[in-house]
């Protein structure tokens, strides 16, 4: 991800009071088969410490992803791979472009523009996301972060959220011992592969992939991509960056590839 130095976590603010849902003014067109689809989206960061340059961290992004299916993100280092993800996520606000996404809840909405609440509320149900990093409250044990999406999102019982979760865990080799253990304790390569059990838990509409297999050894891999097949049959949509180009090609049906920006490109205005 490219540094932005300051404007960069503009998306929704649980704190901030809920706007009404309505539809979008931009012209929403048929998504057809398509769970999301993205026209020409962009993103300028402006650096406020460098007299308020601004910095194009991608442009004119284009893809569409059908249901079940699996799109890879490629390019160099800097490229706005993270960018492009965070903007789908609505973590950042993209500067232009349109993000069309059929919502089982809301229809067919345009996340760029969609407001808050919905945003929220679409995440909440719909939406998982595996960043780089693991991110959750502390003091909270490795077995209740993976299980309170679960909880969350699915309306089941705790046995069943708990049957659920021990059962990734299993998988994904985090021994049982640790599960009552809090997962900042953990080495990094335990905290993703907590961070991926949470995440593929409630099992998605959509999922975002941030580099998910970085950090972790051959055979969690292996575990990792079982997994995320499975959710692929039970019909979740994925877009996905990893490092590793020959694992992108073999576990993704198509790779969209961003090298526009492998150096900052500074924009006037």
């Amino acid at each position: 991800m490219r540094p932005c130095g300051g404007s960069g976590t503009d998306g929704p603010d649980p704190a901030r009071p809920p706007a009404p849902i309505h539809p979008t003014s931009r012209d929403l067109s048929i998504i057809g088969a398509f769970v999301i689809t993205v026209d020409n989206l962009s993103k300028t960061f402006t650096l406020h410490i460098l007299n308020e340059k601004k910095i194009a961290a991608c442009r004119d992004i284009s893809f569409s992803v059908p249901q079940s299916g699996f799109l890879g993100l490629s390019g160099p280092s800097g490229a706005g791979k993270s960018t492009v993800l965070k903007c789908l996520y609505r973590t950042y606000l993209s500067t232009s472009g349109a993000i069309r996404y059929n919502s089982a809840a809301h229809g067919r909405v345009d996340l760029a523009t969609l407001p808050d609440r919905a945003v929220i509320d679409i995440r909440d149900r719909e939406m998982g996301y595996v960043s780089q990093f693991l991110k959750v409250i502390p003091r909270v044990s490795a077995l209740d972060v993976v299980m309170e999406p679960i909880l969350a999102r699915n309306g089941v019982s705790r046995d069943a959220a708990r049957k659920r979760a021990i059962g990734l865990l299993d998988r994904l080799r985090i021994p049982s011992h640790l599960f009552d253990a809090y997962p900042a304790t953990f080495s990094g390569g335990e905290q993703q592969r907590i961070n991926i059990a949470r995440a593929v838990s409630w099992k998605p509409r959509l999922l975002l992939l941030d580099e998910p297999t970085a950090s972790l050894d051959k055979d969690s891999v292996g575990v990792v991509l079982e997994i995320l097949k499975e959710l692929r049959e039970e019909g979740t949509t994925m877009i996905g960056i990893f490092h590793d180009t020959t694992l992108l090609a073999s576990v993704t049906d198509s790779v969209y590839h961003i090298n526009n920006f492998v150096h900052p490109e500074f924009v006037t205005g």
